[in-house]
C-alpha cells in the first residue's frame, strides 16, 4: 500500500507541477496578444464570458485566468463590471480538460510528452515555446495516468475503503473539496482526481459530483488571495468570484438528489461523464443565474465595497483609421493619445513611488500591467503615423512626425524607468535595505519634485498652458540639485556607519531613475513646444 501511496503521490506532483508550467508558458505565449480580443468582448457581458472561457481554455486553469481578471481589474485596465463576464465564463473552460480526463486521454499521453519535448530540444525560440507547451500538456495527463494506477490495487486494501466511506456525506464532500481546492488553487486538480476515484469505483458519482461542487468554491480561494493587497476593484472582482461560485453551489445543494439523477440519465454508463457534465451545468446555471441580474448584481456589490478607481483601457482610444484621410484631424487624435499616456504616467508614478516605503507584489504586478498598456500605445501611435499618406507631406510635415514618434518614446521610457524604480523597491525589500530617515526624506522631495513635473505635463498636453512648460524646465536643475546633494550626504551617512553598504547601490539607482525620468520630462517638453507652441509664435525659453 505505501508504495502505491507513493506513486500516486509522485502522480499529484506531476499534475500540479504540470498544470502550473502549462498555465505559465501558455500565458507568455499569449502575452499582450490577447488584448486586441479583450478590446472588442468586454464590451458585453456575454462576449465577456466567451473570453472567459477561451483564456480557461488556453490556460488549462480557472485559477490563471481570474488571476489575469483580477490584475486587470486592479491595474485598472477593464472595469470591476468588464470582469464580471469574464468570471462567469471561466467556468465553462474548465470543463475541456475535465472532458479530456472523461475521455480517458490520459492513455495517448505520452505521444504529447515525446512530441512536446523533440520541438522543445530541436525548434527555434517560437517552435521551442510551443514544444514546451505540448510537453507540459501531455505530462498533466500522463500524470492522471500514474494515479490511476496507484488508486487501482487500493480498491483492495479495507483501510482506504473505509476512509472514503467519510466523503459519502454530500456536505462533508464538497467541505474536503473545498479546502484541498483552497489548498492546491486549481478546480481541475480536484475535480481531475473524483473522476478517477469515481472510474476506479472508489466513490460514489454523488461523492464526485459532491467533490465538483466543493472545487468550484474552493477556486475562489486564488482570487481572493490575488486581491490583497490590491485596490477595491480588484477585491469587488474577487469577491463576485465567491459569491457567484457560493450561490450556485447552494441553489445545487438544495435540489441534490434530482440534479444527480439528471447528470446520471444524461450519461447512465459513464461516471466520469456524470463528473465532468456536473462541472459545465454548475457553470451554466452560474450563467442564467447571474446574467439577466449582472447590472444590478455589479451596483450592489459596489455598494458593498465602494471604488473610484480609474480605468486605463488596453487599447487606443482615440485613433480611428478614418482619420487618415485628414492628416491634421488623425494629428489631433495622436495628441489626445500622447495625453492619455501622461495620464497613464501620473498613474504609475503616484503607484512606484508608494513602493519605495511600503512594497506589495500586487503593486508590482499593476505597474507592469500598466507599463504594457504604455508599449501598446507607443506601438499604436508609431503604426497609425506610419500609415499617414506620405506623399502629401512636405518635408516640415514629415519632420512633424518624428517629432510626435520622438514625443511618444519619451513618454513609454518613462514608464520603463517607473517600471525601474518598482523592482528597486522589490530589491530594496527582499534585501531588508531599509533608508535612513534622512535619506527617506530626500527620496520624498525627489518624488514630490517630478509629481509636480508630470502633473504639469498632464495640464500642458491637456490644456496647452505654457507657463508649466517653463516650470518642468526650472525643475530639471532642482532635481539635479537634490539628486547631487543626497549622493553626498549618503556618502557621509555611510561614513559615519549610518546606513550598511547594501543601502548605497540601491540609494544610487533610485536616484539616477528620478534625475533620467527629470531629463524625460524636459525632452517632451521640448518636442511638445516644436509641435504646438513654435509654430503659433509661443515661446518659453
Amino acid at each position: 500500500m505505501l508504495q502505491q501511496i507513493i506513486l500516486f503521490l509522485t502522480g499529484l506532483a506531476f499534475l500540479i507541477f504540470s498544470l502550473l508550467k502549462l498555465s505559465a508558458g501558455m500565458q507568455r505565449l499569449l502575452g499582450i496578444r490577447i488584448r486586441h480580443y479583450i478590446k472588442e468582448l468586454v464590451k458585453k457581458p456575454i462576449r465577456s464570458a466567451w473570453l472567459g472561457a477561451a483564456m480557461t481554455v488556453l490556460f488549462q486553469s480557472s485559477s490563471a485566468t481570474m488571476i489575469l481578471a483580477v490584475g486587470l481589474v486592479s491595474a485598472g485596465l477593464i472595469s470591476f463590471f468588464n470582469s464580471l463576464g469574464i468570471i462567469l465564463g471561466a467556468g465553462v473552460g474548465t470543463t475541456i480538460t475535465l472532458q479530456l480526463v472523461a475521455f480517458k486521454f490520459a492513455d495517448i499521453s505520452p505521444v504529447f510528452i515525446i512530441a512536446g519535448i523533440l520541438l522543445w530540444l530541436v525548434g527555434k525560440e517560437k517552435q521551442k515555446a510551443i514544444g514546451e507547451a505540448v510537453f507540459y500538456f501531455g505530462l498533466l495527463f500522463f500524470s492522471l495516468l500514474l494515479m490511476g494506477q496507484a488508486l487501482e490495487p487500493l480498491k483492495q486494501e479495507k483501510y482506504f475503503i473505509n476512509l472514503l466511506q467519510y466523503v459519502q456525506n454530500p456536505l462533508f464532500a464538497i467541505l474536503i473539496s473545498f479546502v484541498f481546492t483552497a489548498l492546491v488553487q486549481a478546480s481541475s486538480i480536484t475535480a481531475s482526481l473524483a473522476i478517477l476515484l469515481a472510474q476506479q469505483g472508489l466513490i460514489s458519482s454523488e461523492s464526485g459530483i459532491c467533490f465538483v461542487l466543493g472545487a468550484s468554491i474552493g477556486t475562489t480561494a486564488t482570487a481572493i488571495l490575488a486581491s490583497i493587497g490590491s485596490g477595491k476593484s480588484a477585491k469587488q472582482t474577487a469577491f463576485s468570484y465567491f459569491i457567484f461560485r457560493f450561490l450556485t453551489v447552494a441553489v445545487i445543494f438544495l435540489f441534490l438528489p434530482y440534479f444527480v439523477s439528471f447528470l446520471k440519465y444524461l450519461a447512465p454508463k459513464s461516471v466520469g461523464q456524470q463528473i465532468v457534465n456536473a462541472y459545465l451545468f454548475e457553470a451554466i446555471l452560474s450563467m442564467i443565474l447571474f446574467f439577466p441580474i449582472l447590472r444590478g448584481f455589479s451596483k450592489l456589490v459596489e455598494k458593498i465595497i465602494p471604488s473610484e478607481e480609474k480605468v486605463f483601457p488596453l487599447w487606443s482610444e482615440y485613433l480611428d483609421e478614418k482619420f487618415l484621410a485628414f492628416p491634421s484631424e488623425a494629428l489631433v487624435a495622436v495628441k489626445k493619445e500622447l495625453h492619455r499616456g501622461v495620464l497613464l504616467l501620473q498613474e504609475m508614478l503616484s503607484r512606484a513611488g508608494s513602493l519605495i516605503d511600503d512594497f506589495r507584489s500586487s503593486g508590482l504586478r499593476d505597474i507592469n500591467y500598466l507599463e504594457l498598456v504604455l508599449d501598446s500605445l507607443q506601438k499604436d501611435v508609431m503604426r497609425f503615423l506610419d500609415k499617414l499618406p506620405k506623399k502629401e507631406l512636405e518635408k516640415e510635415g514629415v519632420m512633424e512626425l518624428i517629432r510626435y514618434s520622438a514625443l511618444v518614446d519619451d513618454i513609454e521610457r518613462i514608464g520603463d524607468r517607473l517600471v525601474n524604480l518598482a523592482k528597486l523597491a522589490e530589491y530594496k525589500t527582499e534585501r531588508r535595505v531599509e533608508f535612513s530617515a534622512e535619506g527617506k526624506k530626500e527620496i520624498e522631495e525627489l518624488k514630490k519634485t517630478l509629481k509636480e513635473n508630470i502633473d504639469d505635463l498632464v495640464v500642458l498636453m491637456g490644456e496647452g498652458r505654457v507657463e508649466k512648460a517653463r516650470d518642468i524646465i526650472k525643475r530639471r536643475w532642482e532635481v539635479n540639485e537634490i539628486a547631487k546633494a543626497a549622493r553626498k550626504k549618503h556618502l557621509r551617512r555611510f561614513y559615519q556607519r549610518e546606513c550598511s553598504v547594501s543601502d548605497g547601490p540601491i540609494f544610487n539607482d533610485i536616484l539616477i531613475n528620478f534625475e533620467r525620468i527629470s531629463d524625460d520630462c524636459v525632452n517632451i517638453v521640448d518636442y511638445y513646444y516644436r509641435l504646438f507652441i513654435k509654430e503659433n509664435g509661443g515661446d518659453f525659453e
